[in-house]
């Protein structure tokens, strides 16, 4: 199950990576860099046999990870900011963020992702 997490994370991973290298739109850049950071963190959960949470706070699934797998690089990671922003481009229809924003959480989520290849040793 840990594989199917990675692979749909991976899969977020690449279309951000395409919207970011064309001309948008940026809102879908930072929905699949968010997508890809919470598929990364249920792939550590799945490891560990932990149930999946059907939740989106990248804060809550951090600190569950952290529980049973601890980490520092994660540990030191900040996530509210990219949680507040996937909430905001959600849900408020007059937010449209400029590069910068999907540009950060997709180094965010390359961070992170790395971080779980090197955990499974892939």
């Amino acid at each position: 199950m840990a594989l199917g997490w990675l692979a749909k994370a991976e899969s977020d991973l690449s279309a951000a990576d395409r919207v970011l290298q064309g001309e948008g739109p940026y809102d879908t850049a930072f929905f699949h860099a968010q997508q890809a950071i919470e598929k990364a963190l249920k792939t550590l959960l799945a490891l560990h046999s932990q149930p999946i949470p059907r939740t989106h706070d990248l804060d809550e699934l951090q600190r569950q990870v952290l529980a049973v797998h601890p980490l520092p690089n994660l540990a030191s990671m900040d996530l509210a900011e990219t949680t507040d922003y996937a909430v905001q481009i959600r849900y408020d229809i007059e937010f449209w963020p400029e590069k910068e924003i999907p540009e950060e959480a997709y180094s965010l989520a390359k961070r992170i992702m790395n971080i779980i290849r090197d955990t499974l040793a892939i």
